[in-house]
């Protein structure tokens, strides 16, 4: 591995989703958002859901997570995620129904408890993510948008 490169890992409890040397990785946490470039000192946060954009060679990719972990040592990343999607992966479609059922189960039960509101707010979040990803990928496609 060239010391200019970070060799990148995501892993969900299924799979390992996407695995490459990339130059750089921009990655939502729960503080905001960090940009992690080769030599960048050990790091370690909690991933909230959100658009990790990756660069290598003047090429960006898109990824989108519901939440997780990272951490990077000596020009490792290892994501662990809750659930991942490349951009190019998301059926834009389904994400618009999912978040639209979630929406329509937090209307229905006025009286949640807190474990299912917060549930139901995380699926929400997740699906807003996954369209947010999915659109801004298929618009840089010229691919049309339903």
């Amino acid at each position: 591995m060239a010391q200019d490169k970070i060799k990148f890992k995501i892993i969900t409890p299924e799979k390992t989703v996407f695995e490459a040397e990339v130059d750089q990785a921009t990655l939502p946490v729960t503080d905001g958002e960090v940009t992690i470039l080769p030599k960048h000192r050990p790091y370690i946060a909690s991933l909230k859901p959100g658009e990790i954009m990756l660069k290598t060679n003047g090429e960006e990719m898109s990824l989108v997570v519901s939440g997780g972990f990272i951490e990077f040592n000596q020009n490792n990343l290892t994501v662990l995620a809750d659930t991942a999607e490349r951009a190019e992966e998301i059926d834009l479609k389904r994400a618009e129904e999912s978040r639209a059922r979630a929406e329509e189960i937090k209307k229905e039960r006025i009286s949640m408890d807190d474990t299912e509101y917060a549930r139901v707010a995380a699926s929400i979040e997740k699906e807003l993510a996954r369209i947010k990803v999915g659109r801004k990928h298929h618009s840089r496609r010229g691919m049309k948008i339903d």
